[in-house]
């Protein structure tokens, strides 16, 4: 799609610096735009590259605008602004409805005539789908599993039975919801499986990324709020609930039955502990690892190397007071002095 610049300015609420006529269909980096391309600088490490640039215009905050060699759409937002931008000139492809000959539709299954089913997929007993999904080939839905309007399901993503996913939602390839949690009971040396008879909730607008996995709830459901995007390879464990809008990177492990609140950010590798509590607002850096609960917003990193675990508490217990006692050694050595 095409557009000039003055349409992206009033379509985006930008306030545009140069020639309104200058037309644009597509989006590029600064050092790699060409002439028909809209950049931004959302990162100031890379202002320099702003006078070299060879983009149409670049998205920028108004104090970078000065040394701007391109058109300047000036934002307050620019790295959202971009993404709005680069969603509108390049929409993603309209699902094309039909079921494809190779494709499996169980008897009683709800498909709307507007939804896109790809050549290998499996649609379930009683499954549900809304207007405009799109199955991708080899994906299933597994039995009474209910899909919400626009939900895109990539080639061998795997919604189990029961699974219930919510409005406008992206479902990554290799993606499994609602497989069994890990629960089994010990005794007298064996382990016996705990029956996982709860589902999985997933509601409007969440990504969900390439082989992450969300496990059913043991009794009752795991709950992925509004908003929530997950990366690739990440563990979500069952009775979990993630908060809206709440983000989270690759390689993360989140275990049973943890709550995480809303708008929090969590980092590449951060693993957490399970029946812990994650309050709203709180960001935890890369490769922490979570065993309590954190009650305050705020930023919150950490991890010590394993040990033999009663050593390793008592030294996790004492590292959190390091920062006092080295304040109190200070002032002591002042009143000294």
């Amino acid at each position: 799609m095409s557009a000039t610049l003055a349409e992206l300015a009033a379509r985006f609420g930008c306030e545009l610096r140069g020639d309104p006529d200058l037309v644009v269909d597509t989006v590029g980096t600064l050092t790699g735009a060409g002439a028909n391309a809209v950049s931004f600088l959302a990162n100031p490490l890379y202002r320099s590259e702003l006078s070299r640039t060879n983009a149409a215009a670049v998205i920028l905050e108004e104090r970078f605008q000065a040394g701007c060699a391109a058109a300047a759409l000036v934002t307050a937002n620019p790295y959202a602004t971009y993404a709005r931008v680069a969603e509108f000139l390049h929409p993603p492809p309209l699902p094309v409805p039909g079921i494809h000959p190779s494709a499996w539709v169980a008897e009683g299954a709800q498909v709307p005539e507007s939804v896109e089913i790809g050549p290998l997929a499996v649609v379930g007993r009683a499954a549900c789908l809304g207007e405009s999904v799109v199955i991708g080939p080899g994906a299933i839905v597994g039995e009474q599993a209910r899909i919400g309007e626009g939900t895109r399901l990539l080639p061998r993503a795997t919604i189990l039975e029961r699974v219930v996913i919510g409005a406008r939602c992206v479902i990554h390839s290799g993606a499994t919801i609602g497989a069994d949690g890990f629960g089994f009971a010990q005794e007298e040396g064996a382990w016996t499986k705990v029956p996982q008879l709860g589902g999985v909730v997933i509601g409007d607008d969440v990504e969900i990324g390439t082989n992450t996995s969300i496990d059913r709830g043991t009794i009752e459901d795991t709950v992925i709020e509004d908003g929530v995007k997950l990366d690739n390879l990440i563990q979500i464990g069952h009775n979990v609930r993630v908060g809206e809008h709440t983000v989270m990177a690759a390689l993360g492990g989140i275990s049973g039955s943890t709550r995480i609140g809303r708008r929090c950010m969590i980092a590449g590798a951060v693993v957490m502990v399970g029946h812990i509590e994650i309050c709203d607002d709180v960001l935890v850096t890369f490769h922490s690892t979570v065993t309590r609960s954190i009650t305050q917003p705020g930023t919150f990193s950490g991890a010590l190397p394993a040990d033999e675990a009663k050593r390793w508490r008592r030294n996790a217990a004492r590292f959190r007071s390091l920062d006092e006692a080295a304040r109190r050694q200070l002032r002591e050595r002042k009143d000294e002095g």
